[in-house]
C-alpha cells in the first residue's frame, strides 16, 4: 500500500519530529541519576517533605570524627627504619687508611675511632629531613629493624644525625684526630621503611568502626521546618551515601532515564500543543520553532553546564533571557509559557527546586511586563535592573520565611544575581543575530525603518512627495486601528510606510503625483494603464529586496491590494466597449490576500484614504457612508477571508477611521476680513 504523504502533512511530522528530539538532547544534558536531591547544612531548616528510611543504612562517623579517632589509635604508632651496619666497617676502614697514609702513628685513635664509629653507627644515623619529621609528627620513639630482621624501639633523642654524631665523635676525641674533617666518614645508615610502616598502621587501624549506629527502615529522619543538627546531618549525610549506592545499579539508573524522558516528554508536549493550539501563525513557520526550541535548549544547556561543575552556580544563568528575546519577536504569552516550561524542565536539575521555580516564574513575568515594545536599547537595561532587583527582593523574602534568620542568609547569591542580569545585556546582539539566521524582526529594527531621514524614505519623498503623503496618513490611520484591536501596532505603521514604494518607478502615473498636470495613463490603452498601475507592487517588491527590507514589511506590499481590480481602467473599459467581456486578470492584482490582522488593516486603511480624496463634501454623513462602501466592498468581495480578524475587529477599525477621517477633514471657522 502506497503512503499518501502530503507536503502539509510531512511538515507536520518534520515539526513533532522536532519536539522529539528536543527531548532526546535535554535528557542528554541532564546530571546522572545518583545525584542526592536534597541540599542540608547544619543549623539551618529543613526546606523539604517529611523524609523516612525507606531502607536499612548505616549511620556513618563525619569526616572530623574518624580522623580524630585515628589520631587516638595512632599515638602509639612508631615509624619503622632499617639500619644498615655495612656503611659502619666500610667507613671505619677507609677512615683508618687515610689517617694511616697521612702518618697517623699514635695508638690510641684507631681504639678510639672503632669505640665511637660502632656506638652511633649501631644506634643509627638518620637525615636530617626524616629527623625533622619526626619532630613534627611529634614522635617519641622508632622501631628499629637490625639487619637479621629483629625489631627494638629507639628514643628519638638516642638517634643520631650527620651533625649530632660528628659532636658525639669531637667531644673527646685527640687533638690530633680533630684537624681532621670526620664528616666525610659519617653516611646515613637508617633508612625510612615506608612499606613496613603503612602495614603497620593499617593494622592498627583495621578495627576503626567508620559508622556508629543504623538506621532502620521506616524510621522518621528529619521534618520540613526542623533545625538541621549536627546528628540529623549525619543521619542525612548517609542517606545521601547510601542512595547514591543504590542508583549507580543498571535498574535503578534505568528508571531514573525512564522518568526523565516521561517528565522532558511531557512538559514539551505542553509547550507543542500551547502552539499548535493557540499559536497557529508561529507553528505554520519552520524557523519559528527551531527558533523557539533552540532557546529552550541553550537555556537547558547553560543551567546543565554550571550543575556540573561546583565552582559555578546556576543562579549565574541568564534565565530571563528566553522570555525576553521570544518576548521581542513574538508576544508575551508565548514568552511566559515557553520560559515556565523551560523553568519546571531545569527545576528536577536544581537543589531547592522549590525556591528555584519561585524566583524564575517571577524574573520571566517581570521580563515579560518590563519589554512590552522595545524600542529602545535602554528598555533593555532597565529591564535588567528590574529583574535584578526582582532576584534580591524575592530571594531574601523567601530566605526569611525559610531561615528565620538574617544571619543565615547565603549573600552570595546577590553577586550570582546580580552576573545573571548582566549577561542579559547581551540580549540586544543576540536579538540581531537570530534575527538574520531565523528571517525574524524586532521592534528596534522597526523602529529603525519608520525613520524617515534615511535614504530610501528620503528618495521616496523627493520622487513621489503624494505617494509619500499618501503612505504617511495611511501609516497613521493604521496605527490606531491596530491599537485598538491589540495588533501590532508598529508593524502596521512600518508596512504602511513601505506599502507604495514601488511607485518611485513611475510616479507620474500615479494621481497622487501629478499636482494638475497631464495624465500620461489617458493616453494608452485600458489594459496597458492597468498593468501599469498594477506592476507597481512587483516594482515594490523589487526595491524592497534590493534594499535588504524584512519579508514581514515586503508582505505588507505583496497584499495591500489582494486580488483587487484597477476599477477605475475596468470601469472606463466596460464604458467604453459595451458587450465586449473584458479581461479580468489584466484589471486584476495578482495577490496575494492579506495572511494577518496587521496586513488586513492595511488594506482598508490604504483603501480608505484614498477614497476620502475623491469625496465632494466632508461631512460626518459623507465620511460614514464612505467608510462603510469601502470596507463592506472589501469584505464582500472576499479580500480578508485568509486574516485572522473578526467582525467586532472591523467594526472597531470602521469606528477609528471615521473618526480619524473625520479630523483630518474638519471645519476651520473663517477669519472675518477688515472692513474699509
Amino acid at each position: 500500500m502506497k503512503l499518501n504523504i502530503t507536503q502539509p502533512r510531512f511538515q507536520n511530522i518534520t515539526k513533532i519530529g522536532l519536539f522529539i528530539f528536543l527531548v532526546f538532547l535535554i535528557v542528554l544534558l541532564y546530571p546522572s541519576g545518583d545525584k542526592f536531591k536534597y541540599q542540608f547544612e547544619i543549623g539551618k531548616p529543613w526546606s523539604y517533605e517529611l523524609i523516612t528510611a525507606s531502607f536499612d543504612f548505616p549511620i556513618y562517623k563525619s569526616d572530623q570524627q574518624i580522623a580524630k579517632e585515628k589520631e587516638e589509635i595512632l599515638k602509639d604508632y612508631t615509624p619503622y627504619f632499617k639500619l644498615d651496619t655495612s656503611v659502619m666497617k666500610w667507613q671505619i676502614s677507609k677512615l683508618l687508611s687515610d689517617l694511616q697514609r697521612k702518618g697517623e702513628s699514635s695508638p690510641r685513635i684507631p681504639n678510639y675511632i672503632k669505640t665511637k664509629f660502632n656506638t652511633i653507627y649501631s644506634t643509627g644515623i638518620i637525615s636530617v629531613d626524616d629527623y625533622n619529621k619526626l619532630l613534627v609528627d611529634k614522635k617519641v620513639n622508632i622501631s628499629c629493624i637490625l639487619p637479621n630482621r629483629v625489631t627494638h624501639i629507639i628514643p628519638i633523642g638516642n638517634i643520631y644525625t650527620p651533625r649530632k654524631a660528628y659532636e658525639e665523635i669531637i667531644k673527646d676525641a685527640p687533638i690530633s684526630l680533630k684537624s681532621y674533617d670526620i664528616n666525610m666518614y659519617l653516611s646515613e645508615n637508617m633508612k625510612f621503611d615506608s612499606i613496613t610502616s603503612e602495614i603497620s598502621k593499617a593494622d592498627m587501624l583495621k578495627n576503626l568502626s567508620l559508622t556508629s549506629g543504623m538506621i532502620q527502615s521506616g524510621e522518621r529522619i528529619i521534618d520540613r521546618g526542623e533545625i538541621v543538627t549536627p546528628s540529623n546531618y549525619l543521619v542525612l549525610r548517609s542517606l545521601k551515601i547510601e542512595s547514591e549506592k543504590r542508583k549507580t545499579s543498571l535498574q535503578q539508573s534505568s528508571i531514573v532515564v525512564i522518568g526523565e524522558i516521561v517528565m522532558i516528554l511531557g512538559l514539551i508536549t505542553l509547550l507543542f500543543l500551547y502552539i499548535y493550539l493557540f499559536r497557529p501563525r508561529i507553528y505554520e513557520s519552520m524557523s519559528n520553532i527551531i527558533f523557539i526550541l533552540m532557546m529552550t535548549l541553550i537555556v537547558v544547556a547553560l543551567a546543565s553546564f554550571t550543575i556540573h561543575f561546583p565552582a559555578l552556580s546556576y543562579y549565574m544563568v541568564p534565565f530571563a533571557l528566553l522570555p525576553i528575546i521570544v518576548r521581542v519577536f513574538f508576544d508575551a504569552r508565548t514568552a511566559l509559557f515557553a520560559h515556565i516550561i523551560t523553568v519546571l524542565i531545569i527545576s528536577f536539575m536544581v537543589d531547592n527546586a522549590f525556591q528555584f521555580i519561585l524566583l524564575q516564574i517571577t524574573i520571566g513575568m517581570v521580563a515579560v511586563s518590563s519589554l512590552k515594545d522595545m524600542s529602545q536599547r535602554s528598555q533593555l537595561a532597565q529591564s535588567a535592573l528590574y529583574i535584578f532587583l526582582s532576584y534580591v527582593v524575592m530571594y531574601l523574602a523567601f530566605e526569611c520565611i525559610s531561615e528565620g534568620d538574617i544571619n543565615r542568609i547565603n549573600w552570595q547569591h546577590i553577586i550570582y544575581f546580580a552576573i545573571s542580569s548582566v549577561f542579559l545585556l547581551f540580549a540586544y546582539v543576540l536579538i540581531y543575530l537570530f534575527e538574520k539566521i531565523f528571517n525574524l524582526i524586532s521592534s528596534v529594527t522597526l523602529v529603525e525603518l519608520t525613520n524617515i531621514n534615511s535614504d530610501l524614505m528620503i528618495q521616496f519623498s523627493e520622487l513621489a512627495p503624494g505617494t509619500f503623503q499618501h503612505s504617511m496618513q495611511v501609516s497613521n490611520l493604521a496605527t490606531e486601528a491596530a491599537k485598538k484591536i491589540n495588533a501590532n501596532s508598529l508593524l502596521v505603521r512600518t508596512g504602511a510606510l513601505y506599502h507604495d514604494i514601488g511607485k518611485i518607478k513611475h510616479p507620474e502615473c500615479f494621481i497622487e503625483n501629478q499636482m494638475g498636470g497631464k495624465n500620461p495613463l489617458t493616453e494608452i490603452d485600458f489594459e496597458d494603464a492597468s498593468k501599469i498601475i498594477i506592476n507597481h507592487v512587483a516594482d515594490g517588491i523589487e526595491i524592497a529586496k534590493k534594499n535588504h527590507l524584512p519579508e514581514q514589511i515586503i508582505n505588507f506590499i505583496t497584499t495591500h491590494h489582494g486580488y483587487g481590480k484597477t476599477k477605475y481602467f475596468y470601469n472606463s473599459f466596460i464604458n467604453a466597449n459595451p458587450g465586449v467581456k473584458p479581461n479580468d486578470e489584466v484589471f486584476t492584482y495578482p495577490g496575494p490576500l492579506p495572511n494577518n490582522k496587521e496586513t488586513a488593516i492595511l488594506m482598508m486603511a490604504d483603501a480608505v484614504e484614498a477614497r476620502s480624496r475623491s469625496l465632494s463634501e466632508y461631512t460626518e454623513a459623507s465620511i460614514d457612508q464612505m467608510v462603510e462602501d469601502m470596507i463592506d466592498g472589501q469584505i464582500a468581495e472576499g479580500e480578508f477571508k485568509d486574516a485572522p480578524i473578526t467582525f467586532r475587529d472591523v467594526e472597531l477599525v470602521k469606528s477609528v477611521f471615521k473618526e480619524k477621517i473625520k479630523n483630518i477633514y474638519h471645519n476651520r471657522i473663517k477669519y472675518p476680513e477688515v472692513k474699509k
